[in-house]
């Protein structure tokens, strides 16, 4: 087994056992306001940051991609508007990919 798969399983576990814990927390644990707080804030603040390593990077660098960040404004647009979930990723996409065929990305 090469070092990549074993890196790979080690996270699985990981990711698992993350899961597992998080779902065997006592209830009075959670009942307390900033346990509750922290619980609902950290899930927001790794997707805020996963969007913005995403919008803004290209492998090692900070590049960006007027295509990309079009894409993530039409997907606000949508968002704003109430739109189905399916409807904000399409307006995104769409979005993105009709800037690059015409060359803006």
């Amino acid at each position: 087994m090469t070092a990549a798969w074993i890196a790979v399983l080690a996270t699985a576990a990981g990711c698992y056992a993350l899961k597992l814990a998080g779902l065997t927390v006592p209830q009075r644990l959670l009942d307390r306001p900033l346990p509750r707080r922290f619980a609902e804030l950290v899930p927001v603040a790794l997707l805020a940051g996963l969007t913005a390593v995403q919008a803004f990077a290209s492998g090692h660098a900070l590049h960006a991609d007027p295509a990309r960040l079009a894409g993530m404004g039409a997907a606000v647009v949508a968002l704003l508007a109430r739109a189905p979930f399916l409807v904000v990723i399409v307006a995104a996409a769409g979005t993105a990919a009709a800037l690059r065929a015409l060359g803006l990305g």
